[in-house]
């Protein structure tokens, strides 16, 4: 990218910010009071798990450490016992206090390419609150023990813990695969394969769809489609599992916040199956969906577009609340197949903080703290729109940085794929390129779209101005 496609780029994400009015800096009064929260957490709950050699795996860059753990086998030689250790949030937190309400408006962190928005002052997201290595940090310490079919018996308490390393993917793996990996990092593939194969057994599905990503490199932005590692799949697995603990510890006691997906339409599965035809994908009637996705090869870019098609299936996720027991309709999560909830990040995300002490307080055998209960009926409205507004902040980015990328390339030609097509207009879609990672919008032709099959494209519009790219049938 040039350096004057750089400054304009770096002007449209600035004005972006004041376009969907983001939250700026922290008021004088949040920062005072997470500054001297930094200082004085409430560790009176705290038992000591110091002994635990405790290690976090997160992207190289990252120091907002939400999750520790700690992998071992069971002395009976029964499977697997998972210690998963959770920043406590809470301990640094007064409800009804300025950073509490701060973090109630913000709901989410929010990513940009130069910088983020964060949920809490980085002086604890970043600093005391955060599971850095080295140092001695309140956790809800989750304890998990897996029998040899990847049965699960959990709890979870107030407990003070301290990570040893702080690891990447890229690093996890490389040595999971040279065989240099110890324990409890080696046993990370065992319990994640036992995990993954019971999500099979479940009818669950993760859809393994090549990422598209803004890439950084002196200064300068790319965009690069990513294929997730296998170490990140087995590391989400352990983050799946206590999502699910926490969720049946929630439900077994009858108060509760579940993150739910409904089961897919008919109408939608049907259209599926439509677009499977089309990128001339075999889907036999009696096989399951999910049984489909697994067989497939994202590097196949007809398989890549049925994959990108699927994600309509995830569509109306939502956070539900119960009480007295009674559980929602639906409870589940379609895509994990179970009772599931969000409760692994609560540096990045607001509504974790809450099922933290949700289940600490059913552990424990005590009602939830009165500040819980009242917050809980309106946290899937917040987390609603705190989670669209994420998702319009990555969208935008995105857009930015592909119409950056190509400035001053209208009328190019580039060789493309086409991954998804409109049901109401198909000459109206969207095309996946590989060289540069782009994927646009496509319009101005007559004949309906290929889906899945390779098209030759010409570039329409591009520049931060426009704030996202147009290509056109060539």
């Amino acid at each position: 990218m040039t350096g004057a496609a750089d400054c304009s780029l770096g002007a449209a994400l600035r004005a972006l910010r004041t376009e969907l009015d983001l939250p700026g800096a922290f008021p004088p009064d949040v920062l005072a009071e997470a500054t001297e929260a930094a200082r004085t957490p409430d560790l009176s709950a705290h038992e000591d798990a110091t002994d635990l050699p405790f290690l976090t795996i997160d992207p190289p860059a990252s120091t907002d450490l939400d999750q520790a753990m700690h992998l071992e086998r069971r002395r009976d030689g029964r499977g697997y016992r998972v210690h998963y250790a959770i920043a406590d949030v809470a301990a640094f937190l007064r409800p009804g206090g300025a950073l509490d309400a701060e973090a109630h408006r913000r709901v989410t962190t929010l990513y940009f390419p130069d910088d983020r928005i964060p949920l809490h002052p980085t002086v604890l997201s970043e600093g005391a609150a955060s599971l850095l290595p080295g140092e001695t940090r309140p956790a809800a310490l989750w304890r998990i023990d897996l029998d040899g079919d990847g049965v699960a018996v959990a709890d979870v308490r107030r407990a003070l813990i301290r990570s040893r390393a702080k690891l990447d993917y890229a690093g996890v793996q490389r040595q999971i695969d040279a065989g240099t990996a110890e324990e409890p990092l080696a046993l990370l593939r065992d319990i994640g394969r036992l995990r993954a194969e019971q999500e099979v057994a479940r009818g669950g599905i993760s859809l393994d769809v090549p990422e598209q990503e803004i890439v950084e490199h002196d200064g300068s932005y790319g965009l690069a489609y990513r294929a997730t590692l296998p170490a990140e799949a087995w590391n989400a697995q352990i983050s799946l599992l206590t999502g699910m603990a926490a969720a049946r510890l929630m439900a077994d006691t009858g108060t509760g916040i579940l993150r739910t997906l409904p089961l897919a339409p008919d109408g939608a599965v049907a259209r599926l199956r439509r677009s499977a035809h089309a990128l001339r994908i075999d889907w036999p009637h009696h096989v399951p969906y999910a049984e489909v996705v697994r067989s497939l090869d994202p590097g196949k870019s007809n398989h890549a577009a049925f994959l990108q098609e699927c994600t309509t299936l995830l569509r109306g996720a939502g956070y539900t609340v119960f009480e007295g027991g009674d559980l929602p309709d639906p409870a589940v999560h379609a895509a994990v197949a179970d009772l599931y909830t969000h409760c692994t990040a609560p540096l990045r995300r607001l509504v974790d903080r809450y099922a933290s002490e949700l289940c600490l307080a059913a552990t424990a055998g005590k009602e939830p703290p009165e500040w819980v209960r009242e917050a809980l009926p309106a946290l899937p409205k917040e987390m609603a729109e705190g989670t669209r507004r994420a998702g319009t902040v990555e969208r935008a980015c995105v857009d930015l940085v592909e119409a950056a990328l190509l400035e001053g390339r209208e009328g190019e030609l580039f060789d493309a794929y086409v991954v998804d097509v409109q049901d109401r207009d198909p000459a109206i879609g969207t095309v996946h390129i590989r060289d540069p990672a782009i994927v646009g919008r496509i319009e101005g032709g007559t004949a309906p779209l290929p889906l899945g099959e390779r098209l030759r494209v010409r570039l329409t519009r591009a520049g931060p101005a426009a704030g996202t790219v147009l290509f056109a049938p060539a």
